[in-house]
């Protein structure tokens, strides 16, 4: 893995468990590692989903350097949108990681 394809700062979020001042538990997301990354795919397609008519659905592939602990609960933040990673693979033998990830959609 050469470091110069490595052009763009990604960010991988952990949910995290906060109590409230009310006293019940609350799921937010912490950052967990700020990584430097190639992008390698960057697309966006048209899905038809159910009786809601077609969604754009935006996919990301990118590499980095291997990152220990890095699960499908995770997720990742780059160029001002968040994805669900779906699935992150190791690549040269434990040197760098290659994740795929589907973009969340914003609430309404």
């Amino acid at each position: 893995m050469r470091s110069g394809k490595l052009s763009r700062v990604i960010v991988i979020e952990r949910a995290s468990t906060t109590i409230t001042p009310a006293g019940t538990p609350s799921s937010v997301w912490t950052d967990h590692a700020t990584l430097r990354a190639e992008v390698v795919r960057l697309s966006t397609a048209e899905v038809i989903r159910g009786l809601g008519g077609a969604v754009d659905e935006r996919s990301l592939i990118i590499r980095t350097r291997f990152l220990a602990g890095l699960t499908n609960a995770d997720r990742v933040r780059f160029d001002g949108r968040t994805y669900n990673i779906k699935e992150a693979i190791p690549i040269d033998g434990d040197r760098g990681l290659e994740m795929r990830a589907e973009a969340i959609e914003a609430s309404a």
